[in-house]
């Protein structure tokens, strides 16, 4: 099914053909997002504390302190989840650059961002076998899904250079971010229902809860045929045929890394984007575990408020895309940054739900959840898009591997949160230390000169950031 494109004759039509493109690179978004909602966001969480806390002994307790051993070492049952994700970080970052130079030469990047995913969905299964105190293969699927799930997105992302111009990419991200909302929050509702009433099924919760992680793997495998079978193939640029594919991809990693000191803009970006996206990831994927763990916030209140912010963050995403059209797409990210900040302070001082006063608790938590939901889907949706104006032509598979080694996942954020919680034993100052990480992500986008980045890496100026920097 795979057929041929060229590039340039996509971005010279303004016609049916380019925007059928855009819309079917959409649907790995909907796809995708299963995952990242439902397992990351949602239920993976809660659930592996549940049964490491078995194996360590700990069973019906909160903020479970005693410890498992992974790879040699004790750790916390409660901080768990926060280290397997800094773990599958740790490899992305190793990984994904190496993955995206084989992107950029690649006959097919539609094949390579599919394959990816269903090696990652296929991971995310065996995450239906954690049961009683067995968490240990729970963790091998959700590293590995993780892992896989990043070298799909370095394709994906590097697509949308393909099919869309410098003025479109903000408002093509922004749709594809938000038509992933929809698709995560879609399964989600579904998964509310099986969760929250597995009688009218005829299974107990634990069966509920592993048919639920195992929906988003189904999912996300399923609706990748989608993009598979609709995008085009765009061929690599001439200057990267030579030799052979592995050689190119790994010789041409330590080349992109050599020279890219000479797009000084880009990398200020990386290094916001590290920082920044840091906190967003630990602030998502901590959600759940610091509403059920801290706040006693009970469990039909976490699942409405994430698919609450699922379905409000379309709305969001749509917004800011919008508003980037007119002014670019850097005065949103900035602001976006100090919304996160204003965010997790409040969160902080959320108060513990009690039997005498649940009300107060659960709104404030939902009020919360408003304002993720408001700033998530702009900040996300955006870098994408604005990072793509700052690398230069036919290196996008290099450059999305660097940005996806910190885009969904987050090593120095779950880092410290899970070390934070292991030496407090409390969830609160762990979500409190992730202000840093917004802090600097702030500091280094004020210092940021966004035109000067496009220009120095050959794009051109959207026009709307060209009038807000005059």
């Amino acid at each position: 099914m795979s057929h041929r494109a060229d590039v340039n004759d996509l971005l010279e039509d303004p016609g049916m053909e380019r925007r059928q493109q855009q819309k079917a690179w959409n649907w790995y978004d909907f796809a995708n997002s299963a995952f990242y909602t439902t397992v990351q966001t949602a239920l993976f969480g809660p659930y592996m504390i549940a049964v490491a806390g078995k194996a360590a002994g700990c069973e019906g307790t909160e903020n479970c302190t005693k410890t498992v051993n992974l790879l040699g070492f004790d750790v916390a049952a409660g901080g768990l989840p926060p280290l397997l994700l800094t773990i599958a970080t740790l490899i992305s970052f190793f990984v994904l650059p190496v993955v995206g130079a084989f992107v950029d030469r690649s006959r097919s990047k539609k094949r390579n961002m599919a394959t990816f995913a269903w090696v990652g969905s296929a991971f995310a299964a065996l995450i239906f076998f954690m049961k009683d105190d067995n968490w240990q293969i729970g963790a091998i699927g959700f590293v590995g899904a993780v892992v896989m799930a990043g070298c799909s997105l370095v394709a994906y992302y590097a697509i949308l250079v393909d099919i869309s111009s410098e003025e479109e990419r903000d408002a093509v991200s922004s749709r594809g971010w938000a038509f992933g909302y929809i698709g995560g929050g879609l399964l989600l509702l579904i998964n509310f229902v099986v969760v929250l009433a597995p009688g009218l099924f005829g299974i107990d919760k634990g069966m509920a809860a592993r048919i639920c992680l195992l929906s988003a793997a189904v999912w996300w495998a399923g609706f990748t045929f989608i993009p598979f079978f609709k995008l085009k193939d765009y061929p690599a640029l001439e200057s990267a045929k030579e030799g052979s594919i592995y050689d190119r991809s790994f010789g041409q990693l330590f080349r992109t890394l050599k020279h890219a000191r000479a797009y000084p803009m880009t990398l200020l970006f990386l290094a916001a984007y590290l920082f920044y996206n840091d906190g967003i990831q630990t602030v998502i994927g901590s959600a759940s575990t610091y509403g059920a763990e801290e706040l006693d916030i009970p469990l039909t209140v976490l699942f409405a408020a994430i698919l609450m912010i699922q379905f409000m963050a379309f709305f969001g995403a749509i917004f800011f895309g919008k508003f980037a059209q007119k002014h670019g797409s850097y005065k949103p990210i900035f602001y976006g940054i100090f919304g996160w900040m204003i965010i997790v302070v409040l969160a902080v001082f959320l108060p513990k739900a009690t039997e005498d006063n649940k009300l107060i608790p659960i709104v404030l938590f939902l009020g919360i959840g408003v304002l993720i939901a408001m700033v998530m889907g702009g900040t996300q949706a955006l870098s994408r898009s604005f990072f793509s104006l700052l690398i230069p032509r036919g290196s996008e598979g290099e450059y999305f591997g660097l940005y996806n080694a910190v885009e969904r996942t987050s090593w120095l954020g779950n880092g410290l949160f899970w070390l934070m919680f292991t030496l407090t034993g409390s969830y609160r100052p762990a979500i409190f230390a992730i202000v840093l990480f917004f802090a600097l992500g702030a500091l280094f986008m004020w210092r940021l000169d966004a035109v000067r980045g496009i220009r120095e890496a050959g794009n051109a100026v959207p026009a709307g950031m060209a009038k807000a920097a005059s």
